[in-house]
C-alpha cells in the first residue's frame, strides 16, 4: 500500500510529530489496516526531505504506543489489532488538533470570531 504523509511548514507542530499523527489518523480512518507496511526510514526521509533521525522519532513513538511494529529484515507495519481509536481517544485527539489551530490561528492574528466563522464554513463543507 502506498501511503502519502505531507507535512505543514505553517504549524508549529514538529516534524516527528506529523508524521505520527498522520499514521494514526490513517489507521483510525482504515487508509492504513493492520498488516500494511510503511516505508522504510530512509525512503520516507528522503521523500520529506527529513533527517532520517526525524522518521525514526516517529516511529519510535508509534512503535511504543502499539500503532506499529517493527519486522527484523522485513520492515514497519501497522501492528495487528490496531484498526482505529476509540471514542474517547479519537476526542482527545480531536481536542488537540483543534488546539493547535486556535493557537496557530492567533499566533497569525486571527480573532476568535474569525477562527469561530472558518470552523463553521468548514463544518458547513464550504
Amino acid at each position: 500500500m502506498t501511503f502519502f504523509v505531507h507535512l505543514d511548514e505553517a504549524t508549529a507542530l514538529p516534524r516527528y510529530l506529523q508524521i505520527v499523527r498522520q499514521v494514526r489518523l490513517a489507521v483510525a480512518a482504515v487508509s492504513l489496516r493492520a498488516g500494511d507496511q510503511l516505508p522504510a526510514v530512509r525512503e520516507l526521509a528522503a521523500r520529506l526531505r527529513v533527517n532520517p533521525g526525524t522518521v525514526v522519532k516517529a516511529y519510535d513513538e508509534l512503535e511504543s504506543t502499539g500503532v506499529i511494529e517493527r519486522r527484523q529484515g522485513s520492515g514497519t507495519f501497522v501492528a495487528p489489532g490496531k484498526t482505529g481509536f476509540g471514542a474517547r481517544e479519537t476526542r482527545r485527539w480531536i481536542e488537540k488538533a483543534v488546539r493547535g489551530v486556535v493557537a496557530d490561528a492567533r499566533r497569525l492574528g486571527l480573532s476568535d470570531a474569525e477562527v469561530r466563522e472558518i470552523l463553521n464554513e468548514t463544518l458547513k463543507g464550504r
